[in-house]
């Protein structure tokens, strides 16, 4: 995994970057690196003994040290709580705990349009849904040719509206471009780029698990 996403936060690995609200937050080289230990191994605790092996192999270095990095990365994510993002297995390790595991809270129980991706489930919420590279998009594509605010679902009254942004790449709506307001239904296909996107609705109101899992970035930033 290169890219993640939790609250406030965008996280890329491939980057070495970390953005709160798309800013930059400064990390050292070595927290940054077990930022993205503990973040590949979610929500898996991660032992000492293993941290140490990854971030000083062959070297003898003491659990102070180690402290001192989660402290620093609690510090830049404004982790006051101790927990709320980094969790402490006391005398075992340490695991990051992404908000995704209540993420049913987030949205109305009973769900009645969301998205499937190739890896991902994504409810959509009453109002506007921005598909984009924006980290701040409610479908978040890191992929090269999607635009930051690339095209947008509009949920009202249980009909879902589909809109191009005026994207550089244009949106389809199946084989056809989206020239304007776009109906979906069940089934339909949308294509962002290279990223082919399913729209599913239902009239029970099934939940659905929402998961913050991210496409592979891109080496280019063109849109």
């Amino acid at each position: 995994m290169t890219s993640a996403r939790f609250g406030a936060f965008a996280f890329h690995a491939d980057r070495r970057q970390l953005l709160r609200d798309g800013a930059d937050v400064h990390l050292t080289p070595k927290a940054f690196d077990l930022l993205a230990l503990l973040i590949e191994r979610a929500p898996a605790v991660v032992s000492k003994t293993e941290i140490h092996s990854h971030l000083w192999p062959g070297t003898f270095v003491s659990d102070a040290t180690l402290l001192g990095l989660v402290k620093e990365v609690r510090r830049a994510l404004r982790d006051d709580r101790e927990g709320e993002f980094i969790r402490t297995a006391h005398r075992v390790g340490y695991a990051f705990v992404p908000p995704t595991e209540s993420a049913a809270t987030e949205f109305p129980a009973a769900v009645t349009h969301w998205l499937i991706g190739a890896t991902r489930h994504i409810a959509l919420r009453e109002g506007v849904n921005v598909i984009g590279r924006d980290p701040e998009a409610t479908v978040w594509l890191d992929v090269s040719g999607v635009s930051r605010r690339h095209a947008q679902i509009t949920l009202e009254n249980g009909t879902a509206t589909l809109e191009d942004l005026g994207s550089k790449n244009g949106t389809l709506h199946g084989d056809r471009p989206v020239r304007g307001p776009v109906r979906l239904h069940n089934a339909d296909r949308i294509q962002i780029a290279t990223e082919l996107l399913v729209v599913r609705v239902s009239g029970r109101g099934d939940s659905t698990t929402t998961q913050q899992t991210r496409p592979p970035s891109s080496e280019s930033d063109r849109g």
